[in-house]
């Protein structure tokens, strides 16, 4: 794991492993780079896999400012990560608000983006998906223990995820929650979060986010989709399509959001954005 500064002086954690087509990867609203393990472990033999902590989440500083934790701050991050690497382009990776930095990045800086692959993210935003986000964001882990999340999280996630082995239900609280040595759980993220997001969203309307989308034309692009995505609807996706016809599309069955990235069918979905030829 690395660090860089940003302009207002946080230090923030990357890593950088691999050899090839540049991918950063950029995690969800409350995520970490853990959650890019699976594309590493797939990828990180014919792809530069760069995965990112945005401030205030696993390994990066917290912001005095709460505000900064916004979209276009984030965004910005990510853009000065790939400055600080000397990189002219990258493909992106991103999972849910990460996708969002990515279509953000498109506004002036489109030039940079070699190819955007989101996950279960687009420019609809469903009120449910929303909701249940703000039932936890900022909150205690639900569950006390490691042990009590792995026999927990399977009824906590149904119906949306199904057929995840115990073994899956482990890697993905370890890496949504700090497990201390006596198994007990904490956050990954500042919960000061909750704040910024209740702040941003007072008393406005939630901003059209289309005209972002139709900024990537030009970029290629790809969509993955957890079938029982309760963020990202069928209808949204279906838009997405009629707008892009040349998006490459995967849907997840058995997952939510968000697939995790180590399905047979998001494996292929990578493979076809790192590889279009194949």
């Amino acid at each position: 794991m690395s660090n860089f500064t940003t302009a207002d002086g946080l230090t923030l954690a990357y890593d950088d492993q691999g050899a090839g087509v540049p991918l950063l990867c950029l995690a969800g609203l409350t995520r970490n780079m853990d959650d890019f393990e699976p594309v590493l472990e797939a990828f990180g033999d014919r792809a530069r896999i760069i995965r990112l902590d945005s401030r205030g989440r696993g390994a990066s500083d917290f912001a005095e400012d709460v505000m900064t934790y916004s979209v276009v701050q984030e965004a910005a991050d990510a853009l000065a990560l790939v400055d600080h690497l000397g990189l002219e382009k990258v493909a992106i990776l991103g999972t849910s608000r990460g996708g969002l930095l990515a279509m953000t990045l498109a506004f002036q800086h489109k030039h940079r983006l070699a190819g955007v692959l989101l996950n279960d993210i687009g420019p609809d935003i469903d009120a449910g998906g929303l909701r249940f986000i703000m039932t936890y964001l900022g909150e205690p882990p639900p569950f006390d223990t490691l042990q009590d999340a792995i026999q927990g999280l399977p009824d906590r996630m149904a119906p949306a995820f199904r057929n995840v082995s115990p073994e899956g239900w482990e890697r993905f609280a370890r890496r949504c929650w700090s497990v201390a040595p006596d198994g007990r759980l904490g956050l990954r993220y500042d919960p000061r979060l909750r704040d910024a997001v209740e702040a941003q969203a007072e008393g406005l309307e939630p901003p059209d986010l289309w005209p972002l989308f139709g900024l990537l034309e030009g970029v290629p692009l790809g969509l993955i989709r957890g079938a029982n995505s309760d963020l990202l609807t069928r209808e949204t996706a279906g838009k997405m399509q009629a707008l892009r016809p040349d998006m490459d599309y995967t849907e997840v069955p058995d997952r939510g959001h968000v697939p995790f990235l180590d399905e047979p069918e998001s494996i292929a979905a990578i493979t076809r954005f790192l590889e279009p030829s194949r």
